[in-house]
């Protein structure tokens, strides 16, 4: 049995296929038409982002049994064309959705106090206390669309700040609890201050939020996203802003990045961007949400999990 890793990933997974019988082969190196010939005979998969295992890909993956995505998003794998091969697709968000609900907490409260602005002013000698006065969690209306593991891990780190949870999702229902009251889009659209999002890229949810959907909110919130960056389009992101539809953003994830997420699309930055990057009611980060040192091992592991649970 073969196991053919694109991508590097924590090593406790090649251990424990090893351990179970597999040979593992290193191909982080190889091109795609190279990946091809790799891949042809190969029993596994595993992967993060950095190519597309799509149709043409996988017809010529003849003994594949199993791909194992480390991470939630399964955007860069026909999963429909890979089941109808029997390959099973296996994904790891249990391994990194409480980084992404920490990630998304850090990130709000630093927007509603301040924190960024207020530091760099400090390291200056600047003393701004009255322009730096920032507002509480506690008591404000958080709404969560898409309501899987991020989502969910998101709504159990704020139990403890005294606010209110609404959380949607078009695929789920019955999810609600003493915390979390689960409610239809328009009841996120109408009640919530703070929207985040927890959806995964499909072409359902690319550019989610538009500018229909923010004309359609009726207070103005703050906006965060920690999923992929097209869900949010960020022109009207900007028209939210300068309107004041949108009171602030967190974005862990740009509609700009590369496929892969290693990088900004450095040659083709367009305007919004720019503009996005001098606006200081906007708080950024490099997709790195579920990026943490435990999660790196997380991840590998509950795919190691999965594969060895396989028939």
């Amino acid at each position: 049995m073969t196991a053919v890793f694109i991508d590097t990933v924590h090593p406790v997974l090649w251990q424990r296929l090893t351990e179970a019988g597999y040979q593992c082969v290193a191909a982080y190196h190889l091109n795609r038409e190279e990946l091809k010939q790799q891949c042809a005979s190969a029993r596994g998969i595993v992967i993060r982002s950095r190519i597309q295992l799509d149709r043409d890909f996988l017809q010529h993956c003849s003994g594949l049994k199993w791909i194992a995505r480390s991470g939630a998003g399964m955007e860069n794998i026909d999963v429909t064309f890979a089941s109808s091969k029997g390959i099973h697709c296996i994904n790891s968000p249990e391994g990194n959705q409480d980084a992404v609900g920490e990630q998304a907490v850090g990130m709000l409260l630093m927007l509603f106090n301040n924190l960024c602005r207020a530091d760099k002013e400090v390291r200056q000698g600047i003393w701004n206390r009255e322009e730096n006065r920032g507002i509480e969690l506690a008591g404000k209306t958080v709404g969560i669309i898409g309501y899987g593991n991020m989502g969910r891990a998101f709504a159990k780190k704020l139990q403890g700040f005294d606010c209110h949870v609404l959380a949607h999702d078009k695929y789920q229902s019955g999810f609600g609890h003493g915390h979390v009251h689960e409610v239809g889009l328009d009841g996120i659209q109408e009640m919530a201050d703070v929207v985040s999002l927890h959806l995964p890229l499909t072409t359902e949810t690319r550019y989610y939020v538009d500018d229909a959907f923010v004309n359609e909110c009726k207070k103005p919130f703050f906006l965060i996203n920690t999923s992929r960056g097209p869900v949010l389009k960020t022109q009207a992101l900007l028209n939210g802003l300068g309107s004041g539809k949108i009171l602030g953003a967190c974005l862990d994830v740009l509609e700009f990045e590369q496929f892969n997420f290693e990088k900004l699309r450095s040659e083709d930055l367009p305007e919004d961007f720019r503009q996005l990057i001098r606006s200081e009611k906007v708080l950024l980060s490099p997709h790195i949400a579920g990026w943490t040192h435990e999660s790196y091992f997380k991840l590998s592991n509950v795919l190691a999990d999965k594969i060895l649970a396989e028939p």
